[in-house]
């Protein structure tokens, strides 16, 4: 069970702070069960009531700052997508997203990083589709990453550009 205070990752709302724990006065919702009031911190206008008792289906911590490190390393060896077809590509992409993995994630974020350079190089715009899904992917991921390293999610990007490279030359 998590407690006031704690950052949880929670589904398409990505990182919350869990504001309260505690039942509902609502018309048609069981007095008796217990809610998590999650309030997105990147989305400052939302509020996700969840119950206690099915929360670990939809929501999990926020990695470790060692967790992160360990993931940043592993990188380069993170595959990426292979299908060919824009229409599959799609529902790999929102099977990755739904799995609220960051290595699934990143799994993305590579895969149109290298189609985007493919396109440009070759005089064409990137397809709408992988900038929708690299977005969210991103938003997802440095999100988390944030939280984990103390920094604004900004910044996030070019950290991991510059870890990378120390270990490319290390």
């Amino acid at each position: 069970m998590y407690q006031k205070g704690d950052k949880v990752v929670c589904g398409s709302k990505g990182v919350c702070i869990v504001e309260e724990i505690t039942t509902l006065n609502i018309p048609g919702v069981d007095k008796m069960r217990e809610y998590y009031i999650l309030k997105p911190l990147y989305m400052a206008s939302s509020t996700v009531y969840l119950p206690v008792d099915t929360a670990d289906q939809t929501m999990r911590r926020v990695l470790t700052l060692e967790e992160v490190m360990a993931l940043i390393a592993r990188i380069p060896e993170i595959p990426q997508i292979t299908i060919a077809s824009d229409k599959l590509l799609e529902q790999e992409y929102k099977n990755c997203l739904r799995t609220d993995n960051c290595e699934e994630w990143v799994r993305i974020i590579k895969t149109i990083h290298v189609r985007k350079q493919k396109r440009l190089a070759a005089g064409r715009k990137v397809t709408s589709l992988d900038a929708r899904y690299l977005k969210t992917a991103q938003d997802c991921l440095y999100g988390e990453f944030a939280v984990a390293l103390e920094m604004p999610r900004d910044e996030v990007e070019g950290y991991i550009a510059k870890v990378l490279e120390k270990k490319m030359y290390a």
